[in-house]
């Protein structure tokens, strides 16, 4: 992840990315249109035709206050002190009008078995809009750039945690995002009157002109993963596998997540129609005997020809281990 910056920098009107949303979520006619409407009578006198209008009666279509909150990262992967996880969220004006909204995480959750740690600052804002928090995007001052998105406007929001040191595999920690209309919020059908976009009154919609998401943060365990890499010298001193050629094969076992994995053991049979080339295993660029000794490695025949190495505990702090030994083409 990119760096993430520490520090408040708010200026101007630029401080948020907001976008037009794929799909439209307002909720009907933009506040402040007017509906206007006459009616006429038409009638005959003889023969003289005559229509009479009526007066005009006008109405302005009111606010509606609605926000919707989407987690777009619902389940993030952590380790144990981990730092800047972040959760990130879509804030999405639903109302029928420009709105502003106040923006709030809490970690504190029932449910989950820790609580995850806010950041400092904890919230940002997508200013660059790529989804991705780096040191582009503004840090979130309730009051100062709070989003003000017009109707089915969205912003992309980034919630920020550390990890505690004493989670354990399989934890889950929740954080959440609440967005509420600064206009006010509710029980739908309040009113704000005079309030809404264009001196309309505002009228709290479904959601209560406020809306929650909640992400999590799962500790994953340690997983053992393996690449294999081989490089061919043939007799000739060239790389083309000749009988007779030699197949140097390296491999680099990592362990990644947290927790530890006990008892590592890598084996590698020997492929069919080559032979083993004794005294070239090595660990870590330490020669290994071929025997079954005191040292971790041996190459063996029974139940299958390989070589074998013990690799014990690995954590994902063990980094790399790399493996390497040599077979022969046959001739």
């Amino acid at each position: 992840m990119a760096s993430v910056r520490t520090g408040a920098a708010v200026t101007a009107l630029a401080l948020y990315a907001v976008f037009a949303s794929d799909d439209a979520f307002a909720v009907g006619i933009p506040a402040g249109t007017t509906i206007d409407n006459t009616a006429s009578v038409s009638y005959s006198v003889g023969t003289v035709t005559a229509t009479s209008t009526s007066n005009t009666t006008s109405v302005t279509v009111a606010e509606i206050l609605d926000v919707v909150v989407t987690v777009q990262t619902p389940s993030v992967p952590v380790a144990p002190g981990s730092t800047q996880q972040v959760i990130r969220y879509r804030v999405t004006n639903t109302g029928n009008g420009p709105e502003t909204f106040h923006l709030v995480m809490n970690d504190a959750i029932a449910g989950d078995q820790f609580d995850p740690v806010a950041a400092s600052p904890s919230i940002y804002l997508d200013t660059d809009g790529n989804g991705t928090l780096g040191a582009a995007d503004a840090a979130y001052v309730a009051g100062t750039n709070d989003p003000a998105l017009a109707a089915d406007g969205f912003v992309t929001v980034f919630v920020v945690n550390s990890i505690p040191n004493s989670v354990i595999d399989g934890n889950i920690g929740r954080s959440s995002l609440s967005a509420d209309a600064r206009t006010g919020s509710g029980a739908p059908g309040t009113v704000y009157a005079g309030q809404g976009a264009a001196g309309t009154d505002a009228v709290v919609g479904t959601t209560g002109a406020i809306a929650l998401g909640t992400g999590e943060y799962l500790v994953q365990g340690v997983s053992i993963v393996a690449a294999k890499s081989q490089a061919v010298v043939d007799q000739f001193g060239g790389t083309t596998p000749v009988p007779g050629a030699r197949i140097n094969y390296t491999i680099a076992v990592s362990a990644t997540g947290t927790g530890s994995a006990t008892g590592v053991i890598f084996a590698d049979n020997i492929p069919a129609n080559t032979t083993y080339v004794p005294g070239t295993l090595t660990l870590n660029n330490v020669a290994l005997t071929d025997g079954a000794d005191a040292d971790a490695g041996a190459f063996e025949t029974t139940p299958v020809t390989r070589v074998s190495v013990q690799l014990g505990t690995l954590t994902q702090a063990s980094g790399v281990q790399t493996v390497r030994f040599a077979v022969r083409i046959n001739n």
